[in-house]
C-alpha cells in the first residue's frame, strides 16, 4: 500500500523517552527511546527470603512494565529533579522496591556473556512500584501478576549516566530511604545475577532491541508507601531518584 493510502485511525502518542545525564558544557538535550521495560524478579538474596521464597541461583525470574509506565525524575537536561506519583486505584499496599536500571544501545537474541556489556548505553536509578496486596493474592491464586507491577507511573527512573561517564558499576551502595528514614541499602555486589548474565539470560526468552531498559532486581526492606511520603533513592556513582507519593 502506498504512503498516500495510508493513514492512523488516530494519531499515535509520543514515544516514550528519558533523558540522559549530561554536564552543563554538552548545551543540548540528549533523549533515550524507551522500548521494553523488563524487570528482574528476586535477584538480592536478602529480599527474597524476606518475602518467603528461595534465594539460590536458579533461572532468573522476568517480568515486564508497559513502557508508558516510566516516570522520568529529572528535567529535560538530565537534571535530578523531584517529581510526583499518585497513589495508584485498586491497592492499599503500595511497596517500593530501588533497583539499578540498565540501558541498552544494542541487542540481539543469546547474546554471549562475553558480548553483554558492549550493548549498554548507561544505567540509572529506578523504582519498581508495586501493589503488593495484587500480587499476593495473584500468587496465591496461581494466576498473572501484570497489574501489580504495571500501572500509571509504575516505573520512575533518574537520567540516565552513560557508561562513558559511569563505567560499568559491579559495586557500589544502593539504598532508598522514605521521609529520611532508612528502608533499603545493599550493594550492587549482591546481585545474585550480574549485569552481564541477566542480558545473556533474557536475551534467550526475547530479542533485545536498542531502546529496552532492564530493572535489575531489589534489596530487602520493600515496605509500604502512603500519600505524603517522600521516597529517596542513590545509588553510588550512577544517580539519585527523589519522589513525593501524592
Amino acid at each position: 500500500m502506498s504512503s498516500r493510502n495510508t493513514a492512523y485511525v488516530f494519531e499515535p502518542g509520543a514515544h516514550t523517552r528519558l533523558p540522559v545525564s549530561q554536564d552543563e558544557a554538552d548545551g543540548k538535550e540528549l533523549l533515550f527511546p524507551v522500548n521494553n521495560i523488563y524487570c528482574v524478579g528476586q535477584n538480592y538474596a536478602a529480599h527474597a527470603r524476606e518475602i518467603g521464597t528461595d534465594p539460590k541461583r536458579a533461572t532468573p525470574v522476568f517480568f515486564r512494565k508497559p513502557s508508558d509506565s516510566l516516570l522520568p525524575a529529572c528535567d529535560a537536561h538530565g537534571a535530578s529533579c523531584q517529581v510526583d506519583l499518585a497513589y495508584p486505584p485498586q491497592t492499599t499496599e503500595l511497596h517500593h522496591e530501588v533497583e539499578l536500571v540498565v540501558a541498552l544501545k544494542d541487542g540481539g537474541r543469546n547474546i554471549p556473556r562475553a558480548h553483554a556489556v558492549s550493548c549498554i548505553f548507561g544505567y540509572g536509578v529506578g523504582l519498581d512500584m508495586t501493589r503488593r496486596d495484587l500480587q499476593t493474592a495473584a500468587r496465591k491464586a496461581g494466576m498473572p501478576w501484570d497489574m501489580a507491577k504495571g500501572f500509571d507511573n509504575a516505573a520512575p527512573c533518574s537520567a540516565l549516566a552513560p557508561v562513558s561517564h559511569c563505567g560499568h558499576p559491579e559495586r557500589g551502595v544502593i539504598e532508598l530511604t522514605v521521609n529520611r528514614e532508612p528502608r533499603q541499602k545493599a550493594d550492587l555486589s549482591d546481585l545474585i545475577w550480574s549485569v552481564p548474565e541477566i542480558i545473556t539470560f533474557l536475551s534467550r526468552f526475547a530479542t533485545l532491541r536498542p531502546g529496552d531498559l532492564i530493572f535489575t532486581g531489589t534489596p530487602e526492606g520493600v515496605s509500604p508507601v502512603y500519600r505524603g511520603d517522600r521516597l529517596e533513592g542513590r545509588i553510588n556513582g550512577v544517580g539519585e531518584i527523589a519522589v513525593v507519593i501524592v
